[in-house]
């Protein structure tokens, strides 16, 4: 017994409607006409953007009265790109009197402090350095 209803799509004419059809071939591009592989791709090279502070450092900043200026933030941003160029996961970065842990992948700076508190130059839990 064949049922014949107007409503509804066959399997073949929902395969052919969605299956079988052309992609496009141009990139969707967002708002500020970067395609997504390009986000993705900026995203993990960490490039376009500065280093995040996580809750801790923020913390260790403000009790250390530890004040960036925008150079030194410039700075701290080259050196997490050069460590990350360099496949370094978790860097110690340099600047000035200044030494900060950053986890590279996350672009994200763990602790921070100067140079009276890294009194004892020992620095754990890293597998690269940059000297900014």
């Amino acid at each position: 017994m064949e049922i014949q209803n107007s409503r509804f799509l066959s399997i073949e004419q929902v395969q052919d409607q969605y299956l079988n059809q052309t992609r496009n071939s141009t990139p969707v591009k967002s708002t500020d006409g970067k395609s997504f592989q390009e986000i993705l791709e900026s995203r993990q090279l960490g490039t376009g953007s500065e280093v995040k502070f996580s809750k801790h450092a923020s913390g260790r900043l403000a009790e250390r009265n530890i004040r960036l200026t925008e150079n030194q933030m410039d700075r701290l941003t080259e050196g997490a790109k050069k460590a990350g160029a360099k496949g370094i996961k978790e860097s110690l970065v340099i600047v000035d009197q200044l030494a900060f842990i950053v986890n590279i992948p996350n672009n994200t700076v763990v602790t921070a402090m100067n140079q009276q508190d890294a009194a004892e130059n020992v620095f754990t839990n890293i597998d690269g350095a940059v000297i900014i």
